[in-house]
């Protein structure tokens, strides 16, 4: 296997090969006069064969270092390995097994099938081995295969091997696409070359000729699967190197379908055959070489075949492979940016070449194609278009020069492909990818193509699939150049589950979806307000632009906003219109921030909310951009309970922006749920009900939703009559996708932190609670705990579990670890990021409160810890807010002082936010061994 062409630099490499002969007689010299068949001789054998590959290991990697060449470090390890096999075979078959005048049947040829076919390997790669023997087979034969096999196993090392006759792999080959791949890249190792020359011949004139079409199917299937179980993109913010979207396997295919198709034994040989042109080619080299470094670098770093970039290896990987900080950006942001648009190039590459296969009637056309195939043989007019035609069943222009005649005609292609539903021709995709420099200032600003822009952007049956052309063509980058700075770029954190322009497709993809008529169950709301919306293309282009300033140092949305001011006249939008979408931008977030950190029910929150919004247009379309933004930041992050806060805030603040909000008195309001709850329980006695309702303080008619407020009744009453004490309830709300938990209990100070380290014990997760006491000292508690399970009952059995931890807790039966959940899954895989914490101590935010806002690094235990703190400063909490944004968590508790009061004094203010500080600094080793029961 010829290594990757020398380095002409005048350094000593740090590789070195050691060649099988050599090795052989470095064991014979260690061997001595010991028999090469003996137990003390095999272990010497072992030991330095061990001692050569952790050296070429070393240098292999001292090497990558040096040089950051990848697809040179696979070679490197690929040839130390064909060295070590084949000095092994020499010493089974020279030393350990001599044969003085071998027969035909005494032959075995050793060759390298898979990736290691290819000459290529990482540091954990399995060595995938074939066997060859003759049809007869001997003794002789099964003792070398098992000499070879025993000691690279003794070795450490993952061998897949078969041991197979010429007859036995043809048979195979020919039923089975796994075989026919691993057998298309057999590479002879050693032994009797005739017997793999004759595997081969037989191979490339019994089982290729003919096949490639369905060779080339299975393997776009296999692709095709593949890409569906890694989440069917290449913008997610772990990707898979080996077998995600725009990886190494990507690249493999390729080369498979060349190789059987065009009978190329390399890469290089495709820019002959017309299938890349050789500024592809040299795209596809500088791709492979990232792919296998950073590969190569992984396996390394985690002394494993680890082959998933996850969080944790990210900055190490980036300070190895030499990123380092730049203004706005993490070294950590700028490789995986990098490793993004690699994997876009490697789609750019497969487009190609799948396009050229299947005009070369290689692989079947996809669906679209397929059906609509007959109707649309050769060349045809599309109406009104004199650039573009139809070319069996796609989009392709007139004649090559369409774009430098009139550029508008880029951004026109991606509206006609959109507008007629259709895919685009290989030779179109080949000319806009070549055209891109005719994409200036003069085609930004031309009215025409901006109109196009626009009419593409704000057509709901094919924005979502144009954009992402766009955007995989190059296109969008330079047309909006701001667009073109966030593309593969990634958000180092655990929140966002794609690139920025991945999520901001998905996001216009979404609201595309919703004009649609789909996400009718999920967002409920949103149909609702649709009709009310004066013009809805405002939403395309704020979801478009909303996070369009990620990177930078500033704020993202006030930066976004800016962009959008300056963006929007280009589209031909009018002053207002620009300024409602700039506004838009500029509080993306606010929605989504108030209502999962806010207490609803104070109309303190709808108030302030309302003095920003200002109208109920406004209102309506930030609730829309809201949700789409959302639901496109990744699997589960939206879920029922986050809608179900966002439609409690838009239906306490929508009448104060529309004047149809009376202003009702406190007083009517407590009397109204006081009534609202007498006619829910009208099966009790009257005197029993205004019993029951005179235990509770004003507040809690104010803030507690009627639902709960029958739920807390029914569980009192039930304790009441059985004379306990304690009692839980469950309630599983399977749309808002949360499971309420109440408690009623003598009140306790440290009940909350109690009940939030019992969930933890319990695994459970909480994301908000209600904390109520009443006139006879009693506690009723409710926390909002985010679903874990499919099936209802399965909730319920968990959440009785933590009903009965609270109750051993309170008595006394079970204590709480002050390191809770320390060394949780979670808590591992937190361990990369680090978040500075905020304490925010506020009275304006509510009348009635103070509102303490907590932020910073996630952990398990952290709302335990957080509770226990307050309850030790005196503090009550009327009501908890739980936010987790993927590493970050937002804690916001609304609380007062023992007599009920806001916390007004500097001093104690100052106290709180130290006191909650020091939650988040870890704790001295002789502080972790106590123990808590509250």
């Amino acid at each position: 296997m010829p290594l990757a062409d020398a380095d002409v630099r005048s350094r000593k490499p740090h590789f070195a090969l050691k060649t099988a002969e050599t090795i052989l007689d470095e064991l014979d010299a260690l061997i001595g006069r010991e028999a090469p068949k003996s137990a003390a001789a095999r272990a010497i054998v072992l030991a330095h064969i061990r001692a050569v590959l952790a050296a070429a290991r070393q240098g292999a990697e001292a090497e990558l270092l040096a040089s950051g060449k990848g697809t040179r470090c696979a070679q490197n390890l690929s040839a130390a390995q064909d060295e070590i096999i084949s000095a092994v075979h020499l010493f089974a078959t020279r030393r350990v097994y001599p044969v003085d005048n071998p027969s035909g049947a005494e032959a075995i040829a050793l060759s390298a099938v898979g990736g290691y076919g290819r000459g290529t390997l990482a540091p954990g790669s399995d060595i995938d081995l074939l066997f060859i023997l003759p049809y007869k087979q001997t003794p002789w034969g099964e003792q070398v295969t098992e000499y070879i096999l025993y000691m690279l196993w003794d070795l450490g090392q993952k061998v897949g091997h078969a041991v197979r006759s010429v007859d036995e792999c043809i048979r195979m080959a020919r039923a089975d696409m796994t075989v026919r791949t691993a057998t298309l890249e057999a590479r002879f190792l050693t032994g009797d070359k005739a017997l793999f020359e004759q595997l081969v011949r037989r191979f490339e004139t019994e089982i290729m000729p003919r096949t490639g079409p369905e060779f080339i199917a299975a393997k776009m299937a296999e692709r095709d699967e593949r890409h569906r179980m890694m989440g069917n993109t290449r913008y997610v913010v772990e990707p898979n190197i080996k077998d995600g979207k725009g990886g190494l396997r990507d690249l493999n295919t390729l080369f498979w379908i060349g190789k059987y198709f065009y009978q190329v034994k390399t890469s290089q040989e495709l820019v002959g055959k017309g299938v890349l042109s050789p500024q592809e080619y040299r795209l596809f080299s500088r791709a492979e070489d990232f792919l296998w470094a950073v590969r190569c670098h992984l396996h390394f770093l985690t002394n494993r075949a680890e082959d998933k970039l996850t969080f944790d290896v990210q900055p190490e990987l980036a300070e190895r492979m030499g990123y380092a900080k730049r203004v706005g950006m993490l070294g950590v942001e700028r490789f995986m940016k990098r490793y993004f648009l690699v994997a876009k190039d490697v789609g750019d590459l497969t487009r190609i070449f799948c396009a050229s296969l299947e005009f070369n009637h290689a692989k079947d056309m996809d669906l679209v194609g397929r059906v609509l195939a007959p109707f649309r043989a050769g060349r045809s007019k599309i109406k009104g278009e004199t650039d573009f035609v139809l070319d069996t069943g796609r989009l392709n222009l007139t004649s090559p020069d369409v774009f430098e005649k009139d550029p508008v005609n880029l951004i026109k292609m991606f509206l006609v492909a959109g507008r007629e539903e259709l895919l685009f021709h290989p030779d179109a995709i080949k000319v806009i990818t070549r055209s891109l420099r005719l994409i200036d200032n003069s085609l930004r600003n031309d009215a025409k193509a901006n109109g196009y822009f626009l009419t593409i952007l704000t057509s709901p049956l094919s924005v979502e699939r144009i954009l992402r052309q766009m955007n995989e063509s190059g296109v969008l980058g330079k047309f909006v150049p701001d667009f073109g700075k966030i593309v593969a770029l990634m958000q180092f954190n655990m929140y966002h589950h794609y690139t920025v322009d991945e999520h901001l497709i998905r996001a216009v993809g979404v609201m595309a979806q919703i004009a649609n008529g789909g996400l009718r169950d999920e967002l409920p709301l949103t149909h609702e307000l649709m009709p009310q919306l004066n013009d809805t293309r405002l939403l395309y282009v704020a979801l478009f632009l909303h996070d369009i300033a990620k990177g930078r140092p500033e704020d993202h949305s006030i930066a976004g906003a800016r962009i959008a001011r300056k963006f929007c006249p280009r589209l031909g939008l009018s002053p207002a219109e620009t300024d409602t979408v700039a506004w838009l931008i500029q509080y993306h977030l606010l929605m989504s921030e108030v209502a999962q950190a806010r207490d609803i029910q104070d109309p303190e929150t709808a108030k302030a909310f309302a003095d920003i919004v200002q109208s109920p247009q406004r209102l309506a379309l930030l609730m829309i951009l809201t949700a789409c933004d959302i639901r496109a930041v990744g699997p589960g992050v939206w879920t029922g309970w986050k809608g179900s806060l966002l439609r409690a805030l838009y239906y306490a603040t929508e009448p104060l922006l529309s004047g149809g909000h009376s202003q009702v008195t406190q007083s009517d309001r407590i009397n109204q749920a006081r009534h609202t709850l007498a006619e829910a329980l009208q099966a009790w006695p009257a005197d029993e009900i205004e019993a029951y309702v005179a235990r509770h303080y004003d507040h809690y008619w104010l803030r507690a939703e009627p639902e709960l407020q029958v739920e807390h009744a029914r569980m009192i009453r039930q304790a009441d009559l059985a004379d306990q004490p304690f009692a839980g309830s469950i309630r599983v709300k399977a749309f808002e996708g949360i499971t309420e938990v109440s408690f009623y209990t003598p009140d306790h100070p440290r009940l909350l932190s109690l009940i939030a380290g019992a969930c933890t014990m319990q695994d459970a997760s909480i994301i908000g609670a209600q904390i109520f006491s009443t006139r006879d000292g009693r506690a009723i508690d409710t926390f909002r705990l985010r679903r874990a399970f499919t099936s209802d009952e399965d909730e319920k059995v968990r959440a009785t579990r933590i009903i009965d931890t609270v109750k051993q807790l309170l008595q006394g039966k079970r204590q709480i670890l002050i390191d809770l959940g320390k060394d949780s899954r979670h808590n591992r895989r937190l361990k990369p990021f680090a978040l500075p914490a905020e304490v925010m101590v506020s009275n304006s935010l509510s009348e009635k409160f103070t509102v303490i806002e907590v932020s910073g690094l996630d952990r398990t235990g952290l709302l335990h810890a957080l509770t226990h703190e307050i309850a030790d400063l005196n503090l009550t909490i009327g009501s908890a807010h739980i936010g987790t944004y993927g590493e970050k968590a937002v804690d916001v508790f609304y609380v007062t002082d023992l007599t009920g009061q806001k916390i007004g004094s500097k001093p104690r203010q100052r106290k709180i936010h130290d006191a909650l500080m020091a939650v988040f600094r870890p704790k001295a080793a002789d502080e972790r061994v106590k123990v808590s029961n509250g």
